[in-house]
């Protein structure tokens, strides 16, 4: 159920409100586009900075555009075990098909208290879980052997990894088995990880490249690891560029130069100015040939 290319989707924005009808469109178009699902309510879409009710908002339109075509697999994290068990209790009223559990942030628990914290939110829903091991964002490292014991559990199905540990990814296949679903959780490492194994990406290039990104993942998966070298090496200049400043904000501007949707961010993130936004731009006029044609958009 889950490999390929899933979109981590951005969150449009107008006048401060979430722009349901740009939402509507970017599910549309991702689907159109060709990708394997759709992850909304991700670090990629300002989670920290949505109420509740505007996340259940944006869970809640994609799964009604996506109308069952695609699986949506909802951000419904936290740093608060109650808090992670009440969103994913939210986003499996509104229908969505997997829940993606990011490592506690700020707490640092140990990894008992990791193992805890995730058994305890699975034994309240009957999603399948994706954890997301982040420690870049979140301040602790999700082990394998952790993930291992987490991997008995049958609604936790899989993980997100963005370590950058080839290490940790070829321990995850060796203890969790065949069956457990490895995505790359950085556009630049989805060739490594699914040569190790891995069976797709949870990428934030996709926001604006959804047909390039998925013919990556589709040619690893068929085994043709010379076209999925070709277009790693393709894209790689526009990965590197998405990620110029603190995800989302480059993607959120490429989404905005392309006309999928607003620039407008929340604070404490802002939109690109000067010499990264012209870097930016230069980039997708190198790569224009991945992105979009204006009738597509």
């Amino acid at each position: 159920m889950f490999s390929g290319t899933f979109t981590a989707l951005i969150t449009p924005f107008r006048n401060g409100e979430v722009d349901v009808e740009a939402l509507e469109g970017l599910v549309e178009f991702q689907i159109q586009q060709g990708v394997s699902g759709l992850v909304p309510c991700g670090t990629t879409g300002e989670t920290p900075c949505l109420s509740e009710e505007e996340d259940r908002l944006v869970v809640e339109t994609v799964v009604r555009v996506a109308g069952g075509r695609v699986p949506v697999i909802a951000g419904t994290g936290s740093n608060s075990t109650d808090m992670a068990i009440r969103y994913t209790r939210m986003a499996e009223e509104v229908g969505a098909d997997g829940s993606l559990q990011v490592a506690p942030y700020y707490n640092k628990p140990t990894q008992e208290g990791l193992y805890r914290h995730f058994a305890t939110v699975a034994e309240n829903t009957s999603l399948p879980i994706i954890l997301y091991n982040i420690p870049s964002r979140t301040g602790v490292t999700i082990s394998a052997e952790t993930t291992a014991r987490l991997a008995e559990i049958p609604n936790i199905v899989g993980t997100k990894e963005a370590t950058h540990s080839m290490d940790l990814a070829s321990d995850l296949r060796r203890l969790c088995g065949e069956e457990f679903c490895i995505l790359s959780g950085d556009d630049s490492l989805t060739l490594p990880i699914m040569a190790l194994g891995g069976r797709g990406v949870i990428s934030v290039a996709s926001n604006v490249a959804p047909a390039a990104v998925s013919q990556l993942t589709q040619a690893l998966l068929d085994g043709d690891f010379e076209r999925g070298r070709e277009l790693h090496y393709e894209l790689l200049p526009l990965f590197r560029a998405l990620f110029i400043e603190t995800n989302p904000i480059p993607v959120k501007t490429a989404a905005s130069l392309l006309g999928l949707c607003s620039d407008e961010m929340r604070l404490p993130m802002q939109p690109m100015s000067g010499e990264n936004l012209r870097k930016l731009q230069e980039i997708m006029e190198r790569k224009g040939h991945l992105l979009p044609t204006p009738e597509e958009v």
